[in-house]
C-alpha cells in the first residue's frame, strides 16, 4: 500500500545513495558479454535489481520514485550501457512486380466475377 509522506525529500541523501545501485548494476553487467547488452533478456534480472535499488534508496530518503533526480541518474546509467542500442528501422520494400500484379488482379477479377454472377442471377430470377 501507499504510505503518506510526511517528511521532506532528502535529495542529497538520495544522490549519495544512488551510486551504490549503479555500482552494483555495473558489477552485475560485467557478467554479461558487452555484445549482448542490447538484448534485455540477457540482463533483465540485473536491471530489475537496479530499478528496485533506486526505488528503495529514493524511498529511504523520503523521496517519491521516480523523481527527476533519480531519472537523471538512471538516464546516465542508460547512456553508459545502452548508448549503442538503437532500434533498427525496418526498410519496407514492394514485392516483385509479378507478385504485386497478381495481388492486385485477383481481387479485381473476383469483384468482376461477383458482379457478373449477381447480374446474371437477377436476370434469371424466374428460375430461382
Amino acid at each position: 500500500g501507499a504510505r503518506q509522506q510526511t517528511e521532506l525529500c532528502n535529495e542529497s541523501l538520495m544522490l549519495e545513495k544512488l551510486p551504490v545501485c549503479g555500482k552494483s548494476f555495473e558489477e552485475m553487467m560485467r557478467k554479461v558479454d558487452s555484445k549482448k547488452w542490447c538484448n534485455l533478456t540477457e540482463f533483465i534480472m540485473y536491471y530489475d535489481n537496479f530499478t528496485q535499488c533506486t526505488e528503495r534508496e529514493a524511498n529511504n530518503a523520503s523521496c517519491f520514485w521516480p523523481n527527476p533526480l533519480a531519472e537523471g541518474f538512471i538516464t546516465g546509467i542508460h547512456k553508459q550501457f545502452f548508448s549503442n542500442c538503437t532500434s533498427e528501422k525496418v526498410h519496407w520494400e514492394d514485392p516483385p512486380d509479378e507478385i504485386l500484379i497478381t495481388l492486385i488482379l485477383i481481387p479485381v477479377m473476383l469483384t468482376c466475377a461477383m458482379i457478373t454472377l449477381v447480374v446474371w442471377c437477377s436476370k434469371r430470377s424466374d428460375i430461382l
